[in-house]
């Protein structure tokens, strides 16, 4: 198991940011490469290239990268193909590696990195200086699990940090209750949305809903502030100072924003693995809300929805669970926020409270606890009772950094005084 540390690399000195850009240029040539080979292997019936075809391909010193760099590059092209097609069973419609790439994200495998008085220095190859990070590494082991380069709005290192599992010391108390669980398996669903983060609810009557409304606030006022630079952009020569400016106050809020709604969504998947934690939950179904996207509600509500990340959402509460050792898979929620969970009618919810319309029934309840609820069908086969009590919590404060406590500032152009 492994953790990542994500280091913001600030004010790069020029020579060193155009270094940087040419390497991912390179290791996007590497992609390239490999997506031909395996483009004209499809298309003349011949046995696909394997890792060792890959390698031997981009051997010679065509690019200007490290060998254990060149190789992740090939790694990741052949994971890439074979997820593909293992999605193609399902959906037909899935294509193999077919796009041309300009820039691509630099790998180091653990072998290569070193680690040195407070620098981290990464290979470049043979003739080639190394590219050299000075950076707090106090929290750092002392072999680390590898090194990728990304471009996030501005350049970031993720570095990964190998985890031994953790044994955890059950008291004589925690086993009986556990052991008395052991009869009544204890399963729990989440239903993921924009308003709130996630709503779960058990078997065993018990529901906590997360809100998410501070990540669709940071989105909003990201949306407002690009949009506002967006508009000061189109009145600059492209390329001049003034525009220069511009573009790096958008890069930087957008970078800000990007770090604040990831703070907020760890926080709030940490409650929901928590939240099961102390309710012994052995498995736990996440809702896939992918349909929801496909519906036509005009372009406010799709600019909303396509910056709903459910997929991260979907990703960490994988992981986590699977750091807390519960079980946990991934299955549609079609059609479980328009059915009563006591009496079966389908209707069209409206505002956050879900009243049942059938006079003989006169249920109401949380909309989205509603629907964890009519997971449990989907998912186990099984109908429950809507929880009596449920507990609504906050995904927590935003955590800003003293470098971040400011929004980018443009400098503004001094207006001529009349005469």
């Amino acid at each position: 198991m492994e953790r990542t540390r994500i280091y913001r690399l600030y004010h790069l000195r020029p020579t060193l940011a155009n270094r940087l850009r040419d390497a991912q240029i390179e290791a996007a040539r590497v992609w390239t490469l490999c997506r031909d080979l395996h483009l004209y292997a499809r298309q003349h019936g011949l046995p696909w290239p394997n890792r060792d075809d890959l390698q031997r391909a981009t051997k010679g010193g065509q690019f200007a990268l490290h060998s254990q760099t060149i190789q992740m590059v090939c790694h990741t092209f052949l994971a890439n193909v074979e997820t593909t097609r293992q999605l193609k069973a399902t959906n037909p419609k899935m294509r193999y590696p077919y796009k041309d790439k300009r820039y691509y994200p630099l790998s180091w495998p653990a072998q290569t990195v070193s680690i040195e008085r407070g620098r981290i220095v990464l290979p470049m190859g043979r003739g080639r200086p190394a590219l050299i990070f000075r950076l707090d590494t106090s929290g750092l082991p002392e072999r680390v699990g590898g090194c990728k380069l990304v471009w996030k709005d501005g350049y970031e290192l993720h570095v990964s940090i190998p985890v031994e599992n953790e044994v955890v010391e059950t008291t004589a108390q925690e086993v009986g209750s556990a052991a008395e669980m052991e009869t009544v398996p204890v399963r729990a669903t989440v239903d993921l949305g924009k308003i709130h983060q996630a709503a779960v609810s058990t078997n065993t009557g018990k529901a906590i809903v997360i809100s998410g409304r501070g990540i669709r606030s940071l989105k909003r006022r990201q949306n407002m502030a690009l949009g506002q630079i967006a508009r000061k952009c189109s009145r600059c020569e492209p390329g001049s100072k003034r525009w220069r400016e511009l573009q790096h106050a958008r890069q930087q809020q957008s970078a800000r924003i990007e770090r604040q709604v990831r703070d907020l969504r760890h926080k709030g998947t940490r409650k929901v693995i928590t939240f099961c934690q102390e309710q012994h939950v052995s498995t736990l179904y996440i809702g896939n809300p992918h349909g929801v996207r496909k519906r036509l509600t005009g372009r406010h509500h799709h600019q909303r929805m396509s910056q709903w990340e459910y997929g991260k959402g979907i990703a960490y509460l994988t992981e986590k669970a699977k750091q807390a050792r519960i079980e946990s898979f991934t299955g549609s929620e079609r059609g479980t926020s328009s059915q009563c969970p006591v009496c079966g009618r389908k209707q069209k919810p409206k505002g956050r409270e879900w009243v049942c319309r059938n006079p003989q029934c006169g249920f109401h309840g949380h909309r989205d606890v509603v629907g964890s609820v009519n997971m449990h069908p989907l998912a186990y086969n099984q109908k429950i009772s809507f929880p009596a009590h449920i507990t609504y919590q906050r995904a927590g404060p935003v955590r800003v950094s003293q470098r971040n406590e400011e929004p980018p500032r443009v400098r503004r152009r001094a207006s001529a005084s009349p005469l």
